[in-house]
């Protein structure tokens, strides 16, 4: 492997390099240039190398070679941490016997059959007579026996697809997992219960993580988010109101989000039976009692207390 990668000075002037961000730029003449770069433009490069020799982070390393994925300018297979530069063979010819006998000794050793097998339509393409007999020959008996796939016409583009379905596949199958854990996960796990709780009213101490634990033996996770749903659209977000919304529940034997719809239900239909509204209260009797002390009177009652004040003054006046 040489010591020293050479830069044509057109690549400043290169179209595609001139839409680059300096980031980007930066980046791709790190991968033409970095101490791992071989003679045919495949080899194996982990993040971790990656990271360490840019000084750019898990994130933008990832964005990075995605991004020139994207520009059909690399192939990066996860599996293998290899990468292959496209436009490798365009600017590196593949003529002597020394070269060619280099190009052979790296491919014995890359991992992905595909990129290699890529690496020979490329050859084709610019006309360079190499062999791919001669590398199972070279490969070894430990190899030897394995069959380099055809090539697709359009493999250039479509081995990056064929790592996007890859990929693809691997975050369904995730959020699968994920999905099935929630479906496996209790309803009456206070787990659950305690995340709610801190996300939506505050801290648990002692007193609060007993209650919970309580509460989830009683009741199940979607009837405690209502409840803290409604003690939320109240403008009443604490313990103490959802404790009493909760309460009210188990006087009437509702245990689940689905006992809750029913009893509602249950209410309308007797509501529009007997004719006669009223709105179902969620709070403590002691609420209910000051709500009536604190209402607005109506129009007939502030009538009838102006015509007690008039009666008064008129008895006022005849004495």
């Amino acid at each position: 492997m040489a010591v020293y990668r050479h830069i044509h000075i057109d690549y400043w002037q290169d179209g595609f390099v001139l839409d680059l961000t300096p980031e980007e730029k930066y980046f791709y003449i790190y991968l033409m240039t970095n101490s791992k770069t071989s003679q045919c433009g495949i080899y194996e490069l982990p993040k971790r190398i990656i990271e360490t020799e840019t000084g750019y982070n898990r994130e933008t390393v990832d964005k990075l070679l995605d991004r020139f994925v994207e520009y059909k300018k690399i192939v990066y297979c996860e599996e293998t941490r290899e990468v292959f530069l496209m436009n490798w063979i365009k600017h590196n010819k593949i003529v002597s016997p020394k070269v060619k006998k280099c190009v052979y000794e790296e491919l014995k050793k890359i991992k992905s059959m595909d990129m290699v097998n890529l690496f020979f339509k490329q050859c084709e393409g610019y006309g360079y007579t190499l062999d791919k007999n001669e590398l199972k020959i070279n490969m070894g008996m430990d190899r030897v026996s394995i069959p380099i796939p055809e090539v697709e016409n359009n493999f250039e583009y479509g081995y990056g697809e064929k790592e996007k379905q890859k990929e693809k596949q691997k975050e369904k199958q995730k959020e699968k997992q994920k999905e099935k854990q929630k479906e496996e996960e209790p309803t009456y796990s206070v787990g659950r219960f305690k995340k709610l709780y801190e996300q939506n009213i505050g801290l648990i101490n002692g007193i609060v993580a007993e209650w919970l634990f309580e509460i989830s033996e009683l009741i199940d996770y979607e009837l405690f988010k209502r409840a803290i749903e409604i003690a939320t659209n109240k403008g009443k977000c604490n313990k103490g109101y959802v404790a009493g919304i909760i309460k009210q529940w188990l006087d009437n034997n509702i245990r689940s989000y689905e006992d809750l719809k029913a009893y509602e239900i249950g209410v309308k239909n007797r509501r529009d039976e007997s004719g006669e509204y009223s709105q179902y209260k969620y709070a403590n009797a002691n609420e209910r009692e000051n709500e009536e002390y604190t209402r607005k009177p109506t129009a007939e009652e502030v009538e009838e207390i102006r015509r007690s004040i008039d009666e008064m003054r008129r008895n006022r006046g005849q004495l």
